[in-house]
């Protein structure tokens, strides 16, 4: 059968690493809420000169190095982003012109902290229909760009970053390696409780972020684990088959109360919140990045994606390296 395969993960993150006592010089806040509340010690924020384009540049070019697939070889590139370097051209149209592989198809998506989950979702259908048969598919954010940092109960929680995979379209066997299932939802009735404040045909301005926390976590914890069983029973799966969950790295709280949830032992979710905080889009391949280079995640693994953004958007994908 074919099947859309993981060959290859790059990352990327700004130079400047703040920590939450560098943060608290400039809010009123302190290490010890931060950590208590969130699990968060310390983010990257991205310099004059740092994009969403040059990280998810960077993120591409590694993942394509570890396929040891050329960049001419690709034929779709989805961006993840809801912080594009423009309102036009999408920035994925960038990042194809950078790596040099035109001619093929480049656009974004924007499901804002599930986005990553989307572009995974839309990439392998469009490999197994044949439309291109290696892609990259890519999370990459400068969230610092559009935080209130007058608000310390949100600018406290985000980073920047970028997450990147090659995926190809193989036959491969039936317990062989590839995207198993995907699951995505959306509820527009709870816009408010996570948005941003401006847009281009509303206010004309980027805006800020915006968010009713106690809301929000509430509905990630419930939400999160119905995707996660609905993904499992349609493969057939347990609980107990995943070797590892690589969730949204929004808050410890989320990802320990998901877990419990669905009695997965904690020492299988990959945790990388405490170093990136939220990048949005980009926590996704990001933590997965960071768990294939360390090791954890290897070739045979049964590996969970799970995510959950404003909108509310939400979903997750089962994947066997």
């Amino acid at each position: 059968m074919i099947r859309s395969v993981i060959t290859g993960t790059g990352s990327a993150l700004p130079a400047n690493c703040v920590s939450n006592a560098d943060l608290a010089e400039r809010v009123d806040t302190s290490d010890e809420w931060i950590v208590e509340r969130t699990g968060i010690r310390q983010r990257y924020i991205a310099a004059e000169g740092e994009t969403t384009s040059t990280l998810a540049i960077d993120a591409s070019r590694k993942a394509l190095a570890a396929a040891g697939v050329d960049a001419d070889e690709i034929g779709l590139i989805i961006l993840a982003t809801a912080t594009p370097d423009h309102t036009f051209p999408a920035t994925a149209t960038q990042v194809q012109a950078a790596l040099g592989c035109g001619g093929g198809v480049a656009f974004d998506v924007q499901a804002v902290c599930s986005g990553f989950l989307y572009a995974l979702a839309t990439a392998d259908s469009l490999l197994r229909t044949g439309m291109a048969k290696k892609a990259l598919v890519i999370g990459s954010e400068t969230f610092s760009r559009i935080l209130d940092w007058d608000d310390r109960t949100t600018c406290v929680l985000f980073g920047d970053g970028a997450g990147a995979i090659v995926l190809e379209a193989k036959d491969v066997a039936e317990d062989g390696p590839g995207i198993l299932a995907s699951r995505l939802h959306a509820e527009g009735a709870h816009k408010d409780m996570l948005y941003v404040d401006g847009g281009p045909s509303t206010t004309g301005t980027v805006g800020k972020l915006r968010m009713k926390g106690r809301e929000v976590f509430r509905h990630a914890v419930v939400n999160l684990a119905d995707v996660l069983r609905e993904v499992l029973e349609e493969t057939g799966m347990k609980a107990a088959d995943i070797d590892w969950v690589v969730p949204h790295q929004a808050n410890a709280r989320i990802l320990d109360a998901t877990a419990r949830k669905l009695d997965l032992p904690s020492e299988k979710v990959v945790v990388t919140v405490d170093r990136h905080a939220n990048t949005s889009a980009a926590s996704v391949p990001l933590a997965l990045d960071t768990a294939v280079q360390d090791g954890r995640i290897k070739q045979g693994d049964l590996v969970m994606f799970e995510a959950m953004g404003g909108g509310f958007t939400w979903g997750a994908s089962l994947a066997r390296m």
